[in-house]
């Protein structure tokens, strides 16, 4: 059947006439996940203490909830592990891919990357010196300067700012015709597109849970590692619960069969009840809707705004292949025109330099929202209502 969107709105709690389309930053919050969390403090860490950790199953939420998530972005079952931060995954699945090609010594990414993606394997390559160097061309450019020197491709799949979606498959296919491995960063794909990770054969993929996934600020970060690597790609960070036997003690590491041996420390077990939470609307969803009808709300916004706005310009592509589930306009007074919509009920968000950027969540929004959005962006820009002074001082986040 297909997804009854009204029946996912219901299953989040959002506050009455404000138009939320920043959920590819911070998902919204499920009704079921206050409950949720408030069980786990009181229910098992305030009744069973440290037996928690057996008895609520604790200890294989990251295997579990992994698996969950695993069935939304086409991963093999027991190939995905949560914890730590999406920053932390990147930096294990770069040092492990690596290791895995210790005769190369490039890191090949774009400029259109999320920062903390670049800054990771700066650092990573200043750690190992050794000529190890981190390559960056431009989005479109990727396909083209796959050389044997490369030994790992890291690539966000959907642009940051722009919402530019890369070619998984045709990128994953290229990098290994050429020798390389191919990491995927999916922050703006799991939860709000069809992914298909075992399909288009990529190595390792990462990504965070507080975005479409609707885990919370700070929710955990995942990992995915291809079958065929799980028992050769080393951890680099070997925390005692990715190793084969955690509570022997031992005092050498020795890394646990399989994706067991990315799990790093203890698991957040606040923040996975919160998540398990929200995983449950997937029960009701089918990510292949989701993606239907995101696409039919980025194109009513589109020609809503460029009729109303033609001060604005389009930053992300009209082609449904090549975009992700969020539309970015240009314009030198972003900032301010974004605190403006946000002074009147309308959340997005702005990234440097001039982004303004919206996100389509079909799980909470729909057709009405974004129309209310055109509208208050259109009294906004005509009437140049952003250029107040309140509008232009910069908080710390943006």
């Amino acid at each position: 059947m297909p997804t009854d969107f009204a029946a996912t709105r219901a299953l989040f709690d959002l506050p009455a006439g404000l138009v939320y389309l920043d959920g590819n930053s911070l998902g919204a919050l499920p009704r079921a996940a206050a409950a949720r969390v408030a069980d786990t403090v009181t229910g098992e860490w305030g009744k069973m203490l440290i037996t928690g950790w057996n008895k609520a199953g604790w200890m294989d939420q990251p295997a579990r909830i992994g698996d969950r998530i695993g069935r939304l972005i086409g991963a093999e079952s027991g190939s995905v592990v949560l914890g730590d931060t999406l920053s932390i995954k990147v930096w294990q699945a770069l040092a492990a891919a690596l290791a895995l090609r210790p005769d190369r010594r490039v890191i090949l990414s774009d400029t259109g990357n999320f920062p903390s993606d670049l800054y990771m394997a700066e650092g990573l390559c200043g750690m190992l010196g050794d000529g190890y160097v981190l390559k960056t061309v431009a989005p479109e450019d990727v396909l083209g300067v796959i050389d044997g020197s490369v030994a790992v491709m890291l690539i966000t799949e959907v642009d940051y700012r722009t919402g530019r979606r890369h070619d998984m498959a045709a990128l994953t296919a290229a990098a290994h015709a050429a020798g390389a491995l191919a990491i995927w960063d999916l922050a703006h794909s799991a939860g709000a597109l069809p992914v298909e990770l075992a399909r288009d054969g990529a190595d390792f993929a990462v990504g965070c849970t507080y975005k479409y996934l609707n885990s919370g600020p700070g929710g955990p970060g995942f990992i995915y590692v291809a079958p065929r690597h799980a028992d050769a790609a080393l951890p680099a960070l070997s925390g005692w619960l990715g190793h084969e036997a955690p509570f022997a003690f031992e005092g050498r590491y020795r890394p646990a069969a399989g994706i067991d041996r990315m799990r790093v420390g203890t698991p957040p077990v606040l923040q996975m009840a919160a998540l398990e939470a929200a995983l449950d609307v997937w029960d009701i969803a089918d990510i292949a809707d989701v993606r239907a009808a995101s696409l039919a709300l980025g194109d009513q916004f589109i020609a809503g705004v460029e009729a109303a706005c033609p001060m604005l310009t389009l930053a992300t592509p009209r082609n449904h292949v090549e975009r992700g589930s969020q539309v970015s306009f240009r314009h030198p007074e972003g900032y301010a025109i974004m605190q403006a919509l946000i002074a009147r009920g309308v959340i997005g968000d702005f990234r440097a330099p001039d982004i303004l950027r919206f996100g389509f969540t079909p799980l909470y929004i729909g057709a009405a929202e974004v129309a209310r959005a055109v509208e208050v962006l259109a009294e906004v820009m005509q009437g140049n209502l952003w250029d107040r002074p309140e509008h232009k001082q910069r908080a710390k986040v943006t």
